[in-house]
């Protein structure tokens, strides 16, 4: 039986029923009651890159043993893995068991495509980094990543919508610098420079709102975040690394055109807008070129993410058409096939010159 991620699993069971195993965290253990009051315990699992539930009867022989467990087990689910129409992901004929020290340490890493995924997207940035040509932006996410780079590289870019992950994050901004650098050329008017600044800020808030600890897939609730949001908190972050860079740079930074409060100003408004709107919790509205790209881009490359995922976990409605996945505004339906040319095709296209 194949060792297999649930995503694995997942695009896997579309096609049928398939034999596997996962090794995964338990998020949670619920006790509840069917409507005939039949009690039966609700796992929550998760891996690096994917969720499941899976409901255990009361008459299964592992029941007990499910019920005691806590978002601090480890455990391998071996059985037979379907996808069904109204609840995801399922297992039959299933069995658990506790994961090795070493079976641990290796889910946590993540799978080996992952991991170099989020390690390529995480040099792009770096490099991308170097380029900023305005010392004082570059001085600013140098001082950022220095200080808590590791933070980054575990926090998820949301709590569910997109890039819902460890490491997502990581790869929204990298993915989100790639838009940037496309797109700078068409558009001359944009600050690069500070364009880029503001990918790598925007989020920088959800090192608090959507961090993952080191020891599990299990995203932690922390005050700071729940209290003041990630906007506010990257508008403070960025104002209190600013000072610290003034009072060591101010002398060098003090003839630089533009002027430095002026690059402090725009940098903070392009977090505040990434929102894009008010109502959607932005306190102001991208009021300059570089503030309406970045939220564009932002919005672009999370919502084709959600349609990604949404391919994979949306119930099905009709062939090639599924539920709406929220935030999108309908339902889903499959993409048009890329086209392919056949030999016959391509002989034909020969002839004609």
């Amino acid at each position: 039986m194949q060792l297999m991620t649930l995503s694995e699993i997942r695009r896997a069971a579309q096609g049928g029923p398939v034999s596997a195993k996962a090794h995964v965290q338990v998020e949670s253990a619920a006790p509840k009651l069917t409507r005939e009051q039949k009690p039966y315990c609700e796992l929550s699992l998760a891996d690096a890159c994917d969720r499941m539930t899976l409901r255990v009867w009361s008459d299964h022989p592992a029941y007990k043993a499910c019920s005691a467990l806590t978002n601090e087990s480890f455990i391998e689910l071996a059985g037979e893995f379907a996808s069904h129409s109204q609840y995801g992901l399922e297992a039959q004929k299933w069995t658990v068991r506790p994961l090795t020290a070493q079976e641990k340490n290796e889910l946590l890493q993540g799978p080996a495509e992952l991991r170099a995924k989020q390690n390529a997207d995480w040099q792009l940035i770096l490099e991308t980094i170097a380029t900023i040509r305005d010392p004082r932006l570059r001085a600013l996410c140098d001082a950022f990543l220095k200080e808590l780079g590791e933070r980054f590289r575990r926090s998820g870019a949301a709590r569910k919508n997109h890039h819902a992950r460890r490491g997502g994050l990581v790869e929204h901004t990298a993915q989100m610098m790639r838009v940037a650098l496309a797109i700078a050329p068409l558009y001359p008017q944009l600050n690069v420079d500070l364009l880029i600044a503001g990918i790598v800020f925007h989020d920088s808030g959800k090192l608090w709102e959507n961090h993952y600890p080191e020891s599990g897939f299990v995203m932690d609730y922390d005050e700071r975040g729940e209290l003041v949001g990630h906007i506010s908190i990257g508008l403070e972050l960025v104002n209190s690394l600013w000072r610290k860079l003034l009072a060591e740079n101010g002398d060098s930074w003090k003839n630089l055109t533009p002027a430095s409060e002026d690059v402090r100003l725009h940098l903070l408004h392009l977090i505040g807008a990434h929102h894009g709107e008010q109502q959607f919790g932005s306190p102001v509205d991208p009021k300059t070129p570089e503030a309406m790209a970045l939220h564009y881009i932002d919005n672009l490359d999370a919502r084709l993410e959600m349609f990604a995922a949404g391919y994979l976990t949306a119930k099905p409605v009709a062939d090639r058409i599924f539920e709406r996945v929220w935030p999108l505004p309908a339902k889903l339906v499959k993409s048009l096939q890329i086209f392919q040319a056949s030999d016959s095709t391509s002989k034909r296209d020969d002839q004609l010159f």
